[in-house]
């Protein structure tokens, strides 16, 4: 099989940029380790920035995401014996975010793909890149017994952290930021009306957070010890937990019941520079994870994507490579500064294990400072909602 750009992996980023490379006129495939329905089961965040929001909708991908999607003018916290914050971005920015779950956007990008014809190939197993620093890489898989090759000119690596487009640049051209979290974030599924808004909850026992799925699924997480696993918090446990640390008024809004899904999340803040090596190109997980308090995941993957995909059609249409050479950089200032609000985000509502008093202390400061000062209110308001795109 001979196309021009190889996408390894059928998430959203990769379903996002074979998507517009189509819609431009350029061939391309996808691979996906996994069947196409294990990828739609997989229910994860939904917190739509601005430019994600623009993208859905001028590539024909928004009609239902503006018919079943829930604007946002920003988003709560609430503090153990504080008053409460409201991070409006609708206010500083202008723009809104909107709450539409990321199964929602694979199950329109495969419908989008399947409409045009679009080649992508699940249950790809054993994918393995080759010759990535010439101008002729390929692609090898297994599908069905057999051995199969792509021969492309370029591969997209949007195959997530643990897929193989990282570990083919190699060691010595590979430069890794890496920044583990002494706890994760224990969190439940339950069908219920969720509430109204998304809210963090900071308080001294540690962080809770209530988030949507559909008006039919909500989301709830708490802050817990890294070593914790699913099996050590019963239902009971759990809302126990998370009722004690919303405010009284607040819990009493929440509907409880029996958990259909319950999962522990590491927290990480990992970044892996260049984003390009040769004719690879690296886009979302495989080359950065930011933990889930700025809602910046699938958000800073497609920020990725507009930046892959303009600087591809840039060289296929216009044989102009400009814009290849400077992906890297580009995408990768924006992934610092994804870094760097979620990481203060992290800091500001979470209890970490050993910390002195003086640490609480400045915890407890930059949030008066938040409630007291308009300029850290829009400063904050302008990150949360996503940086513009460069030109």
């Amino acid at each position: 099989m001979k196309t021009q750009v190889c996408i390894i992996g059928g998430g959203p980023s990769g379903l996002m940029l074979s998507h517009i490379l189509d819609a431009n006129g350029i061939d391309n495939v996808v691979l996906e380790r996994q069947s196409k329905d294990y990828v739609l089961g997989r229910i994860r965040a939904g917190v739509l920035e601005h430019n994600t929001v623009q993208m859905l909708r001028d590539y024909g991908l928004g009609t239902r995401m503006d018919k079943i999607g829930k604007p946002k003018d920003g988003t709560q916290i609430l503090w153990e014996n504080r008053p409460e914050f409201f991070i409006d971005v609708k206010k500083w920015t202008g723009k809104q975010m909107m709450a539409y779950g990321q199964t929602y956007i694979t199950e329109d990008l495969y419908a989008a793909r399947e409409r045009a014809g679009g080649a992508v190939i699940c249950e790809a197993k054993d994918v393995a890149l080759h010759d990535v620093e010439s101008d002729a890489p390929h692609v090898t898989y297994e599908k069905d017994g057999q051995t199969q090759r792509v021969d492309c000119r370029f591969i997209a690596g949007c195959d997530g952290f643990h897929g193989p487009s990282r570990r083919a640049i190699p060691d010595s051209h590979r430069h890794e930021y890496l920044r583990e979290y002494p706890f994760g974030w224990m969190g439940v599924m339950v069908e219920k009306p969720p509430l109204d808004d998304f809210i963090y909850a900071y308080h001294s026992d540690g962080m809770a957070m209530a988030a949507q799925r559909n008006p039919m699924l909500s989301r709830y997480y708490v802050q817990a010890p890294i070593t914790d696993t699913p099996e050590d918090w019963s239902d009971d446990r759990f809302w126990e937990t998370l009722l004690h640390r919303f405010p009284a008024d607040v819990a009493a809004q929440i509907q409880t019941g029996p958990t259909i899904e319950k999962s522990m999340a590491p927290l990480r803040s990992f970044v892996s520079e260049p984003m390009r090596h040769g004719s690879l190109f690296l886009a979302g997980d495989a080359a950065h994870i930011v933990p889930p308090t700025g809602a910046k995941g699938l958000n800073l993957a497609f920020s990725d994507v507009y930046y892959l995909q303009r600087a591809l059609v840039e060289f296929f249409k216009g044989g102009q490579s400009g814009l290849i050479d400077r992906y890297s950089a580009t995408a990768l200032r924006r992934v610092w500064s994804a870094e760097n609000i979620s990481w203060r985000l992290t800091k500001l509502l979470h209890v970490f294990p050993g910390e002195d008093p003086f640490e609480q202390k400045i915890r407890e400061n930059d949030y008066d400072l938040l409630l007291t000062s308009e300029p850290a209110q829009h400063a904050l308001a302008h990150e949360y909602i996503g940086l513009p795109f460069e030109d």
